[in-house]
């Protein structure tokens, strides 16, 4: 499932626990476009990771704060920490690799101690 990401919900989104990707995109945009199948695809495939989609022609704010500048851009979000951010758009493979090795990163969740 994919969300739509907009003013109201980003923060919450961001600040989620667990692996986000965000596609920053606009409907005008061909590359954009072209990579939503992809995207779409990639979300059915990896359940336990967020996928949220910013229309950047309706969510200027973000991206603006977010320094976009060119589109599709792919952020990826571990725990609340930004763990990778490339524009241009991904091939299906390229993508399903990299959510498995961001996947394997360390998760910042803080573990119960033992002695609590």
């Amino acid at each position: 499932m994919i969300t739509e990401g907009t003013k109201a919900n980003f923060q919450s989104i961001v600040r989620a626990q667990g692996l986000v990707l965000i596609d920053f995109w606009a409907p005008w945009c061909g590359p954009c476009r072209a990579f939503s199948p992809i995207f779409e695809a990639a979300s059915k495939k990896h359940p336990s990771v967020k996928f949220v989609k910013v229309d950047t022609d309706q969510e200027q704010e973000i991206a603006s704060a977010l320094r976009i500048r060119s589109i599709p851009t792919l952020m990826a979000i571990k725990d609340g920490e930004l763990v990778f951010s490339q524009a241009g758009m991904l091939p299906a493979g390229a993508l399903d690799l990299l959510i498995e090795r961001l996947q394997k990163l360390p998760s910042k969740t803080p573990s119960a101690s033992p002695n609590t």
